[in-house]
């Protein structure tokens, strides 16, 4: 558990003081959380919502207490291009601005992220700002890092040991990615409007600049990841074309293949038929001119495809 007071104080056993303001980073799994918000009559609502798994993005208000719950996207294991999102929730008081997530690894790089920019005399609705800028400067880079594998990628198709099935997960991947990316930042869009209009008029006005820096940055990925949605789809056209064109050039060499042996499966034929009378048999070069004709052909038909570009 974290707090943030006049610094970042690092604690075991949490302790809240409800005279001193405090920022407080912890896990879902934090019963002294729960038992704190239940005595300071925080809605039952509000507690479904935030231990509900499933729970959308979301701000709620109540006399003393704002809920947002928002998405925090995090690396999946199975691909480096898949995301997945987990909720984390913010709620403040007057005194408090109390940050929740199921992964402690999430609780520990936010607040990294924000201790560069922490200042004792920031406002709690200062605070709630510079979370939500935190997170979304987090998808930024994820956006950001999927276009870089996806230029990647792009190079790979034209290369000679490219591993098709590959490159299809990595693209199904990024697609999942980056399409619940633009919708979870039209949600967060919605919640950062909501947000503000709930903040009184002096503090809007303070964080006047501040809110519309970060809904520029939510337009930028909204608009971001339908533009990197659509390169999916370009790639994935790209591969299989090109992996269309391979299988065209494969079936074009076994064609070529085929037209050299079939003019000499014919001649084979013809004397492979049980006739008494065929003056070849007789004649002592026969059989070495069968070879130089059958010889002869393959050249000149193998030539033939050569300068046509089919082998």
């Amino acid at each position: 558990m974290y707090i943030f007071s006049d610094r970042l104080y690092r604690k075991e056993e949490l302790e809240l003081d409800d005279e001193q303001k405090q920022i407080v980073f912890t896990t879902l799994g934090n019963e002294t959380i729960i038992q704190w918000l239940e005595k300071h009559h925080f809605p039952e609502s509000f507690i479904e919502d935030i231990t509900n798994e499933d729970q959308s993005v979301t701000f709620e208000e109540s006399e003393n207490f704002k809920l947002v719950i928002l998405k925090y996207f995090r690396k999946d294991p199975e691909d480096e291009l898949l995301y997945i999102e987990e909720n984390i929730i913010i709620i403040m008081t007057e005194q408090k601005l109390i940050f929740l997530a199921r992964d402690e690894k999430v609780v520990k790089n936010v607040v990294n992220r924000l201790f560069r920019r922490y200042r004792s005399s920031d406002s709690m609705e200062y605070m709630m700002y510079s979370i939500i800028d935190v997170i979304v400067d987090e998808t930024m880079n994820i956006v950001d890092m999927i276009d870089l594998r996806l230029e990647e990628i792009e190079d790979r198709i034209f290369d000679e040991s490219l591993n098709e099935q590959e490159v299809q997960k990595n693209l199904y991947f990024a697609r999942r990615s980056l399409n619940r990316i633009g919708k979870v930042s039209v949600q967060h869009n919605d919640a950062v409007n909501k947000i503000i209009n709930h903040f009184p008029l002096p503090i809007r006005k303070k964080l006047k600049y501040e809110f519309i820096d970060l809904k520029e940055h939510l337009s930028f990925l909204i608009n971001e990841s339908k533009t990197y949605l659509d390169r999916t789809g370009y790639l994935q056209t790209l591969l299989m074309g090109f992996l269309s064109n391979r299988m065209n050039q494969a079936m074009q060499r076994l064609a070529a293949i085929s037209l050299i042996f079939l003019p000499l499966t014919f001649i084979v034929g013809n004397y492979g038929m049980n006739f008494k009378y065929m003056p070849e048999l007789d004649w002592k070069y026969g059989y070495l001119l069968v070879w130089a004709v059958n010889i002869a052909i393959a050249w000149l038909i193998f030539r033939w495809l050569k300068k046509k570009k089919w082998i």
